[in-house]
């Protein structure tokens, strides 16, 4: 990722409106209710929207991210919210000061953005090691198929009056990675006139068997992998890999 995410922190948001989280959240509750798995580290926890959702589902949480800009934005949703929690600005691959976590969550391919396959296993291993016996982990990832084929047909554009993209993606230097390239047109309130800022990201994702041969010789068992929001078997042509396991 090459990005600040400063101003992209600014209307990730709105750029995030289709996201169903409230699956999200489900799919952790149901297979690690609050009641038995009290403690929950949210990884990548961007803007903190489902921080506070896990928050008001009575997880005890807290949240990572390497970006301070989404972190601030995340602060401004949970003051206004008038909850409080522990946040911090740390790569996840250099996640350290946790144990005995109950719960940890990866949401929304947040670990697509470790573009090399030693800090991905780093950071599996980190949370491992921070888990209790029984804890689990709950993460998500690109498809092949989505990082291949789908991405690959841009450019995307999204239009709402108030915000204006064009999203250009290219192949990445490492297979299945994808460059993307976006040039945002944002409209201020007070003025009218929109102003432009650029951001480019690289994200890779692995196959469901990589991701599996790791987290076991890790150590973890019980993994169960599902797909696209609905626990379904992967097809071929699933967008989004919904993996769990146990510690």
């Amino acid at each position: 990722m090459t990005s600040s995410y400063e101003r992209f922190a600014a209307v990730y948001d709105e750029l995030m409106q289709d996201v169903p989280y409230d699956q999200y959240v489900n799919w952790v509750k149901s297979h690690a209710p609050s009641e038995r798995y009290p403690n929950l580290l949210d990884v990548g926890c961007g803007t903190g929207t489902l921080s506070l959702m896990f928050h008001q589902q009575g997880y005890s949480v807290s949240g990572i991210d390497l970006s301070e800009d989404m972190l601030a934005v995340a602060n401004e949703r949970l003051q206004a919210a008038n909850v409080t929690l522990p946040l911090y600005a740390m790569s996840m691959d250099e996640l350290e000061g946790f144990s005995d976590l109950d719960v940890v969550t990866i949401p929304i391919d947040s670990i697509n953005y470790l573009p090399d396959s030693q800090m991905v296993v780093e950071t599996l291993k980190r949370i491992y090691n921070s888990l209790r016996d029984g804890g689990q982990l709950f993460f998500d990832v690109h498809s092949l198929f989505k990082m291949d084929v789908i991405f690959m047909e841009s450019p995307f554009t999204y239009d709402d009056g108030e915000i204006t993209y064009i999203w250009y993606t290219e192949q990445g230097e490492f297979e299945h990675s994808v460059y993307h390239q976006m040039t945002f047109f944002v409209k201020d309130e007070k003025t009218g006139l929109f102003e432009r800022f650029d951001e480019e990201h690289l994200q890779r994702s692995f196959s469901i068997d990589t991701y599996v041969n790791w987290l076991t010789e890790i150590g973890f068992s019980k993994i169960v992998v599902t797909a696209d929001w609905m626990e379904q078997s992967p097809t071929n042509e699933s967008e989004r890999i919904f993996i769990r396991a146990v510690k």
